[in-house]
């Protein structure tokens, strides 16, 4: 199992189509769960796609937008009724404050567990949240209403001694102590033992963002350099700028433009509109400018690391 992969529950726009719900992803890293988006269907996508439920650790929702957000008073019910205890982290827009409120004087009843719910306000990306494995930040979009993106980023892993250089210089524990926090050692001799030349990591960290919805802006691109694996709605095909012009989205070129101005790996489409059912036709207008573009299906499985 990958220590970091995203499956995309719902890969439809703002109406759902045969085999498409809409906007909601799962991120696993290092074994902790995290649901980006909650649109309608989300509970069935879980169970259809083997996603524990009841794992997940935070959510993040990007805008308040029904295709974005209808799926999350289920979700909270069912937590509630499968007695979860564990709290619950929600970061979203302040607007997602007064839809919490309505929620919990109905229906919070059978909820018995803690909801910690987090205004997004930041204008530029700030951290939101970190764990030992990963930090997370928040950042505005372009879409008419306040709008956030995600960057899910591993945190470096502890540096590891090399075998043979604790042999070779018979270095103390203080020593290794202070090697593995990448601090050279100096002997009272002149030796100098540098933490580079004698430390290594186990893993290279990677980073994921989720771009949805947004039409393009000038900070975007800067915002999302050196970003691994990038998630970016391609709601229009080329054709149809006009409307991604005037409803605040992006086209297929748009997604693609960005991902290779910001030096990604990958790019990852979604999000697409109810009047074309060919994904394939969004992915190849992609590759025209990003060859490593793939349009996304509900409950594919990106691995991150690859």
């Amino acid at each position: 199992m990958s220590r970091f992969s995203v499956t995309t529950l719902g890969t439809a726009s703002a109406m759902p189509t045969v085999g498409r719900g809409q906007s909601a992803q799962v991120l696993s890293v290092h074994g902790r769960f995290f649901l980006i988006d909650c649109g309608e269907g989300v509970q069935n996508a879980m169970v259809r796609f083997k996603v524990p439920m009841m794992r997940i650790d935070s959510i993040f929702i990007s805008h308040i937008h029904g295709d974005h957000v209808f799926g999350i008073f289920g979700l909270l019910s069912t937590l509630g009724m499968l007695s979860r205890t564990m709290p619950l982290n929600i970061y979203a827009p302040p607007a997602f404050g007064p839809i919490l409120k309505f929620f919990l004087s109905y229906y919070g009843e059978g909820v018995r567990y803690e909801i910690r719910f987090t205004p997004l306000k930041m204008k530029e990306p700030e951290v939101i949240y970190r764990c030992p494995s990963v930090e997370v930040k928040a950042f505005p979009l372009n879409h008419g209403i306040e709008t956030f993106g995600f960057i899910f980023a591993e945190r470096p892993a502890p540096l590891n001694i090399r075998k043979e250089a604790i042999e070779k210089y018979s270095l103390s524990l203080a020593e290794i102590g202070s090697l593995k926090r990448g601090e050279d050692v100096r002997r009272e001799d002149g030796t100098v033992i540098a933490a580079e030349e004698v430390t290594f990591r186990k893993m290279v960290p990677v980073s994921y963002a989720y771009c949805s919805d947004t039409a393009p802006f000038a900070e975007e691109v800067e915002w999302l350099r050196g970003v691994d694996v990038i998630y970016h709605e391609a709601t229009y095909l080329k054709e149809f700028s006009d409307q991604a012009v005037s409803r605040m989205h992006s086209t297929t070129a748009d997604a693609a433009r960005c991902a290779l101005a910001a030096g990604a790996r990958r790019l990852l489409i979604g999000h697409f509109s109810s009047r074309n059912k060919d994904a394939s036709l969004y992915e190849k207008e992609c590759r025209e400018i990003f060859p490593a573009s793939f349009a996304a299906s509900d409950g594919d499985v990106f691995d991150i690391t690859e």
